[in-house]
């Protein structure tokens, strides 16, 4: 005679692992979409410069020199990503699952798991294609990956991006790269503030940031970038909970995020990406 043996489901969800999002440290927030879709910014020109004609014999209309007008020229900002989602949750369910299939839950994790790691895919995607120097593709290695960074950094030193805010981004594989070379000191004692927002470390004034392979391009090696270059806005995050809407016994999820990100034309020179051979 056999035995049955009892199955029990214990009141816990194996959750997928899931990575914060480290946007904020590397674009800004600078113009306000509220109450349009597109915007312009202008772009103005300078002036070069003259020698000064102290006795007035080379331009009659002027001792400063031939006088021109500025350039104002726009560049055009609109929003195209207008994404959403919605899922249903029935009471039953709910119930026998022993709560946890559940709508709240179930919303958060919707946008833990699929909506910030998008929104962080596409942003980086925006910032490597649009970098204002992307060197050939090389293969880093741990000899090499400190003389690639230093090398960059310069680069934007002698673009003259601001010093300060600069974020090297990596992927865990680039990191380890980082660790065993021996010429990198980096400087690991680093705010608990800054810990929270993702700096794992400082190495030539720039901040550490460590991205998932996942969000990042393919090939990505590293890419340094100033907060200043890069506009992301998020003009609209909705999400909605329907108890019991007609048609459907329990829960109706609904959501929807309005967002982009521009590289500004005079400021790309802020972004250096470097992409690694395949």
């Amino acid at each position: 005679m056999g035995i049955s043996l009892a199955t029990k489901f214990a009141p816990y969800v194996d959750e997928q692992f899931t990575s914060e999002s480290k946007k904020s440290l590397l674009t800004n927030d600078d113009f306000d979409w509220t109450g349009a879709h597109t915007i312009k910014v202008y772009k103005v020109s300078t002036s070069e410069m003259n020698d000064y004609d102290r006795n007035g014999t080379t331009n009659a209309t002027s001792r400063y020199g031939q006088v021109k007008d500025l350039d104002a020229t726009t560049e055009e900002l609109t929003l195209k990503k207008d994404r959403s989602f919605t899922f249903a949750v029935d009471k039953l369910d709910t119930d026998e699952t022993v709560q946890q299939l559940e709508a709240a839950s179930a919303l958060a994790r919707q946008n833990r798991q699929v909506v910030i790691p998008e929104v962080d895919s596409y942003t980086y995607g925006v910032m490597c294609v649009n970098a204002g120097t992307k060197p050939d593709a090389k293969e880093l290695t741990a000899t090499n990956i400190y003389d690639e960074i230093v090398a960059a950094n310069t680069v934007l030193d002698n673009a003259e991006v601001p010093e300060t805010e600069r974020c090297i981004v990596v992927t865990p594989d680039t990191y380890l790269l980082m660790k065993k070379n021996k010429d990198i000191v980096m400087e690991t004692d680093i705010a608990q503030e800054m810990r929270l927002k993702g700096v794992i470390a400082m190495i030539d004034g720039a901040s550490v940031i460590k991205v998932p392979a996942n969000r990042l391009p393919e090939n990505f090696g590293f890419m340094i970038a100033h907060p200043c270059a890069t506009v992301a806005p998020t003009k609209l995050e909705d999400y909605k909970i329907h108890q019991d809407p007609p048609g459907i016994s329990g829960s109706l999820v609904e959501g929807r995020i309005c967002y982009d990100a521009f590289v500004l034309d005079n400021k790309k020179s802020a972004i250096y990406y470097q992409e690694v051979t395949a």
